[in-house]
């Protein structure tokens, strides 16, 4: 069980991801995080989702079952009833798995379900998806195709998301894909546009 020290809890500093997006004339924004570390990825997520709801967004938080309730917990403490309402939970595991296997278009379509009324609407939402895999032998290409999926949707539906992989199970092989597929890479305290980018 992951616990978030007092001196985190008391960090008050803008993120850097904040700043891209206030950055940035479009609001479309695909973005990915390789994080080190679970206190890390929750100090990044949490800043996400609180500076989301400042701004007035819908989260929509693709995350495992064993993360979310210490991300929940630690909200809590953070954001009132009414906010909390603004966060939208997707178990990750059902969202990559739908079809039984990790299947883009079956992905794809579960994402488009899950935004439709945002869309519909015109309400603003943001979006987070911790990617994660039992084994890395899964075939990598179809990793691809679902960024290149994804990475449509993010600038015809210009709605700001962060893909979250963790940097030390990437293989080379996966790396060089993710960085072809998001034009920015967010580092534990930094950002950088991705030369490698294919649009």
């Amino acid at each position: 069980m992951v616990e978030i020290s007092s001196d985190i809890k008391k960090i008050e500093i803008k993120s850097k991801m904040n700043q891209l997006f206030e950055d940035q004339k479009n609001n479309h924004l695909h973005v990915l995080y390789k994080y080190n570390g679970i206190e890390n990825y929750i100090i990044q997520i949490l800043n996400y989702i609180e500076e989301g709801i400042a701004a007035g967004d819908y989260v929509i938080l693709i995350e495992n079952s064993r993360l979310y309730p210490i991300i929940q917990k630690e909200l809590s403490t953070r954001l009132s009833k009414d906010q909390m309402e603004f966060i939208h939970y997707v178990n990750s595991l059902e969202f990559y798995w739908s079809s039984g296997s990790y299947h883009p278009p079956s992905i794809a379509e579960y994402f488009s379900k899950t935004v439709q009324p945002y869309v519909e609407n015109k309400i603003s939402f943001r979006a987070w998806a911790h990617v994660e895999w039992a084994t890395m032998k899964e075939p990598l290409h179809l990793i691809e195709d679902l960024e290149k999926i994804v990475d449509e949707a993010v600038n015809q539906l210009s709605f700001q998301l962060i893909c979250a992989y963790e940097g030390n199970k990437m293989p080379d092989y996966l790396k060089t894909i993710l960085m072809e597929t998001h034009p920015y890479v967010l580092l534990e305290d930094d950002f950088i546009v991705s030369n490698q980018y294919q649009s």
